[in-house]
């Protein structure tokens, strides 16, 4: 008997099935494609919708990401083939020795209990009168014009003043344009200071130059200064301005209630503007379609490497144009200086390479996401080179959001500065290259919202070491990531009180050696609860 042959129909049966079968694991693999190398934000239906607004520092749930639909298309970065391969062959978290040290690579130090405490005393009284307006001009980048506007707003609870929202700084090496509602949260600045001191836009239009006062007031000042020295000149004056604002204000010993103060105007009541919160929330939502991420303020831009005058690694003509810029801006003093002096004493910014086998020495490995927090790095791609072929998942805000979405930002400095801000506060860790004010704003507020994982390099010891590297008489490998383990295995962020003035310092330099205020909050601003 010979077998029955299948039917015309019946095969067409088997056909249809098998094509269906194919198709599907086709577009199982695109979507396996989609989701592991290119991740992206969800889009949402409505194209237009805003977050609610939220302060900087909340720490959002998987659940709660998918809140805002982008304005374009975001350019989320085609990852080169070695970086699909580096994604590709992370390992499955399981309960290996190695899952566990990675698991450990991002874990913060205990944060020993302590919480915030920026309430007021309970002899604490809102503002009842004002003698006069203070004016106030910031100067320097966002981070010291923040410091600055903070150090200002106690300087108005300690004279009595009612402050004018303070002008910023227009004429540094950026040139930026930007005002202060540019920036800030105007209305949630006024408010939210409204019982400490009063806030307005503007002063009284009928108050004449002549009743205005300009003052450079003494820097590192404490309260006696300001009760004995400015608070007479309301009998003279209407308006006192402020002719500059950074560190007017003694980092230490100062009374409680001012120290709170500083901290609610710095860490609260400077709320970045709606649409600055809006895009940077975005960016960091995107960061974390990737997994776990770093955050790494690179400060080896034009401006630092030329202030510093550090031309490590750096070619002849790279060199003398920065030179020609530190001697063309005419409030950078120094002129002259020695850049391998300044290595070694540990005082320039890690070079690109040198932070790349920094990481990877801590043990990162080739798969972690690094988000570059800074602005055009100097050299550009010549330079990210040694860093990107070691850490191929490298991303920025330009490469993280369409060109769309950073039109309105791109041409002022203070609000790009922003988006990094926002993006390295709410990171699974924050490495700064080079301890500016950037740097030490963003430790001390990770600091402040409980202590979040933040590694400082010890920059003198390191290029002792990567000199030796480059001698040949160390290598990379255990021995190099030992050495550099030990060294920071105490930089990581963990709660210290702040650093009073330098051993040996006198006189006025015995405060320009305190560790800075907002860089660190406690003892003043966070309170240990009893366990």
């Amino acid at each position: 008997m010979q077998p029955r042959r299948p039917t015309p129909t019946a095969l067409s049966a088997f056909r249809w099935t098998l094509m269906r079968a194919v198709g599907a694991v086709a577009v199982a693999a695109l979507v396996v494609v989609h989701v592991v190398l290119l991740p992206s934000a969800t889009t949402a239906p409505d194209a237009q919708e805003l977050p609610q607004e939220r302060e900087i520092g909340y720490r959002w749930k998987t659940s709660e990401l998918r809140w805002m639909q982008e304005f374009a298309p975001p350019q989320l970065p085609k990852l080169p083939i070695s970086a699909q391969k580096v994604i590709l062959e992370m390992p499955v978290v399981g309960s290996s020795k190695g899952d566990y040290d990675l698991a450990k690579l991002w874990k913060s130090s205990s944060n020993g209990n302590f919480l915030q405490c920026v309430a007021p005393s309970s002899s604490y009284l809102p503002p009842l009168h004002s003698r006069g307006f203070l004016l106030v001009h910031t100067n320097g980048g966002l981070n010291q014009m923040r410091a600055g506007i903070s150090d200002m707003v106690a300087v108005a609870r300690l004279i009595d003043a009612t402050l004018v929202i303070p002008r910023l700084d227009k004429r540094s090496f950026w040139h930026d344009s930007s005002n202060f509602s540019n920036v800030f949260d105007e209305e949630h600045f006024i408010h939210a200071l409204a019982n400490d001191v009063k806030v307005v836009k503007k002063i009284p239009k009928e108050l004449t130059p002549t009743a205005t006062a300009v003052i450079h007031f003494r820097s590192w000042s404490g309260v006696d200064y300001y009760q004995n020295e400015i608070l007479p000149m309301w009998d003279n004056h209407l308006v006192i301005k402020a002719a500059k604002s950074d560190s007017r204000l003694a980092n230490n010993n100062l009374p409680a209630d001012i120290q709170k103060l500083r901290c609610r105007a710095f860490f609260q009541a400077l709320r970045f503007a709606p649409r600055i919160e809006a895009l940077g929330k975005l960016l960091v939502e995107r960061m974390r379609s990737y997994g776990p991420f770093i955050a790494l303020h690179l400060r080896y831009e034009k401006d630092m490497l030329a202030f510093s005058g550090c031309t490590y690694g750096l070619s002849p003509i790279e060199s003398d144009e920065l030179a020609r810029i530190r001697e063309n801006v005419s409030y950078w003093k120094i002129k002259e200086i020695v850049a391998q002096d300044q290595r070694a004493k540990g005082y320039c910014p890690l070079t690109p390479k040198e932070v790349a086998i920094f990481i990877s020495s801590l043990g990162y490995p080739p798969s972690t996401p690094i988000y570059i927090a800074a602005g055009s790095i100097y050299g550009g791609s010549s330079h990210l080179a040694d860093l990107e072929s070691r850490f191929p998942i490298l991303l920025s805000k330009e490469k993280l959001a369409s060109a769309q979405e950073l039109e309105a930002f791109k041409h002022y400095a203070s609000q790009m500065a922003a988006l990094d801000y926002i993006v390295s506060l709410e990171s699974d860790v924050f490495i700064p290259s080079y301890s500016g004010n950037m740097a030490r704003a963003v430790e001390g507020h990770r600091r402040f919202l409980g202590h979040q994982k933040t590694i400082k390099p010890d920059r003198k010891a390191l290029v002792r070491l990567f000199d030796k590297i480059n001698r040949g008489s160390l290598r990379e490998g255990r021995k190099l990531s030992n050495i550099i383990g030990e060294i920071h295995k105490r930089r990581q962020g963990s709660p210290r009180k702040r650093k009073g003035p330098a051993t040996g310092t006198k006189g006025m330099e015995r405060f320009r050696t305190e560790e800075v205020f907002y860089e660190n909050p406690l003892p003043d601003c966070l309170c240990q609860q009893q366990p």
